[in-house]
């Protein structure tokens, strides 16, 4: 890529060339920069090699040098007994759950042991 011509460069106002050109610096009021990125502490850069040490470790681990071990399963499934009993109770829920309670019939109750009155009571107390 070639420079551009003097031609096509963007002019400059005179008045703002002039002003540019007789810029001071010694005008600029003096300032104090506080740095906004603070460099790690040496326990940081501690930290974060032991970190990177480990991944390393376990990157780079053979997994051939392991025993072979027999697991022993201590939660076995429930037996074809336990299923069962379980299948029914879920059955009978159920039944209770979706019961239809216009299947039943209409029936009139009787009072078969009435309360007794203030008469027999008065009768049984005088006795």
């Amino acid at each position: 890529m070639s420079a551009p011509k003097l031609e096509d460069l963007p002019k400059v106002a005179v008045d703002l060339k002039t002003q540019l050109e007789e810029f001071s610096t010694d005008k600029l009021k003096d300032t104090v920069t506080n740095e906004k990125i603070v460099l790690p502490t040496a326990e940081d850069v501690a930290t974060e090699k032991s970190q990177q040490d480990l991944i390393h470790g376990i990157e780079g681990f053979d997994a051939s040098k392991l025993k072979h071990a027999q697991t022993q399963e201590k939660n076995p499934l429930p037996d074809k007994d336990a299923i069962e009993q379980e299948k029914e109770k879920l059955n009978f829920i159920n039944g209770i759950e979706n019961f239809d309670s216009k299947k039943l019939k209409h029936t009139e109750t009787l009072e078969k042991n009435p309360l007794p009155t203030k008469e027999v009571i008065e009768e049984e107390k005088q006795a």
